[in-house]
Formats: structure tokens, sequence, C-alpha cells
């Protein structure tokens, strides 16, 4: 294994063990240079040399498992953020939007993973016209990449007097917040908003202009945080959420250059590609990408997904099936 060792001094992880292992060499370089000076001592030195090559392999294989773990990081960043929005549909769409949400957190709850509202905005019905969410904890991405779409809930509404099925939309994004950002975003390009955060928190809440919303001009992405309770913390946060924004339009653009092959791929996180149905009436839920149904409904609303999720983690994409 070529180790950089100057390269793996930078970074903290790796450092120490980069410093072990420069010793090692040093050692190595000695134990070889007294046996060239006196051939009496190869037998001692034999020993002396196999005994840090030993050192030396177990530092490679613990710097080999932090790099391969490090990069595993980064395609799979144990913090996400969640976006609901409603579609098409109106109060309906807005309702679903807020009960898909919930889903989420519940699965979150299940699975331990600490969840954070980032920005709400609710309609006159009490559902989301759009919301995003903080997602933290162990395999959050990995699990709920292909979430990001559109969802179709099929059923009747509580408004509805003629018992008719209504068909309603939300859409759904996962934006994987990475460590190592591939980008920088240039201050110029930027417009920034100052508001006060609506709802509950309090005075400060209601005196001060503590909501951010960031508005990236050269692509129209806008990112509004709400919660945090100073001006400095939301724009931190809005900043780390337009970013991820940007990076997965990036990857919409690159994984549309292959879209020949997308029908034996899974999750090309296009938030325009409708991939699931919810039927209540029938008590179904389709996923269109794999073609595979689940029942039971109310649990699924309450979060229980796991079958869902082990479906799309080892299936590939067939022809979204039709539900009219």
């Amino acid at each position: 294994m070529n180790l950089d060792l100057e390269q793996l001094k930078k970074d903290h992880k790796t450092s120490y063990f980069a410093n072990e292992y420069e010793r090692l060499l040093s050692e190595e370089e000695k134990v070889n240079e007294m046996v060239s000076l006196d051939g009496s001592l190869k037998d001692l030195a034999e020993e002396e040399i196999q005994n840090i090559k030993f050192q030396k392999e177990a530092i490679e294989r613990q710097i080999e498992e932090m790099i391969k773990s490090e990069k595993e990081d980064e395609e799979f960043p144990n913090e996400i953020v969640l976006e609901v929005r409603a579609g098409a549909g109106g109060d309906e769409a807005s309702l679903f939007a807020w009960e898909l949400a919930h889903m989420y957190e519940r699965f979150a709850e299940h699975n331990r993973w600490a969840w954070k509202i980032l920005n709400e905005s609710t309609s006159s019905a009490g559902g989301y016209k759009e919301a995003s969410f903080e997602v933290r904890g162990k395999d959050v991405y990995k699990l709920l990449r292909y979430e990001t779409g559109v969802h179709r809930v099929q059923r009747i509404p509580a408004t509805e007097k003629n018992g008719r099925i209504h068909t309603s939309t939300a859409s759904v994004a996962i934006l994987p917040i990475r460590k190592k950002v591939k980008f920088e975003i240039n201050p110029a390009d930027l417009e920034i908003e100052y508001s006060r955060s609506g709802g509950a928190g309090g005075q400060n809440v209601n005196k001060v202009e503590t909501a951010v919303r960031l508005i990236h001009k050269p692509t129209g992405i806008d990112v509004r945080c709400t919660t945090e309770r100073s001006q400095l913390a939301n724009r931190e946060q809005a900043m780390v959420v337009l970013q991820s924004k940007i990076q997965l339009m990036e990857e919409e653009k690159e994984a549309s250059k292959y879209s020949a092959d997308r029908k034996n791929q899974i999750g090309t996180a296009d938030r325009s590609e409708k991939i699931r149905t919810y039927n209540f009436p029938q008590d179904r839920v389709t996923d269109h990408r794999i073609r595979q149904n689940w029942s039971n409904i109310p649990g699924i609303m309450e979060g229980n997904i796991n079958k869902i999720i082990e479906a799309l983690s080892s299936g590939t994409v067939g022809e979204a099936e039709e539900e009219e």
C-alpha cells in the first residue's frame, strides 16, 4: 500500500498513524544500515525487521479502513434535509404533504434518528404547503435516498359530499448534507431576505427578524429557515440546505445524461417523477419503479415503511405502473 504520509498528516484522523508509520520507516532504515556495517548482526536484525513489518501492515490496515469509512460517509452521509411540498389537489394535497412528513418523522423515531423542523408553511386546512426538516442518524441517507419524487394519494376527502375519489399529489426531496462541498457559492450570487418567524416562540419571534430566506440568483433556488433563535444561525442553516439543493440539481443533470438506462435504475433524484401511489379505498400502496404493492396504509402512514425501503434497496426499476 503506497501511503501519502504528508497528506495523511494533514487529516487529524490519520495524522497519528502517519507519524507512527514514518517512525517505523526510520527504524527500519537504521536497522538496515546497522546490518550493512556489521554483517554478524543480520540474524538479530531480521527479527527486528519482521517485527517492524507487522507493525507497518497493521497501520496500513487501519488507515485503509478509515479511508474506506470516510468514503462511505461521503457517499451516504448521516445527515439529510427532507422536504415535502403540496402539489395538485389544493387543501387535500397539503393534508397529504403533512401526512407524508408525519410518516417520515415516525420512521425516524423507529430508527432513533434526530428530527428537527427547519421551516414550515401551513395551509388553512392545517396541512403543509411546504416544509423542510433536518434528519440526523445512522444510515439516514442510505435508507431514504429513494424517496425523492412525486407521491400520489387516491381517496375520498372528508369534505367530499358525493363520495367521489380524489387524486392529489405531494413531492418529496431528500437532500444529503455532505461534509465536503464540491463547489463554493459566490456571495454576489445571493439575495438575502430577513423577516419575522411566525408561530409559537415567544416575544423574540414576534419582535426580531430572525427568519432568513436565501435566493441563489443564477439558479433561482431559494431556501427559508425560521426555527433557529438567531438570524446568524438561520442563515448558516439555510446556506447548508442551499448548497445541498444546488448539488442535487447538478446530480439530476448528470443523471439525465444517462436517461436511456433509467429503466434499469432506482433513484435518479428526479423530483418530477411519480414514484408511488397511496390508494386508500383499496388499502394499497404501489411503488411504480419496482412494481410492488403493500397493504395496511394506516400502518404505513405511521412510519412502518421498512418493507418498502428494503424492497427499494434491493430492487431494480421497471416500467412504471399506470393506475387510473
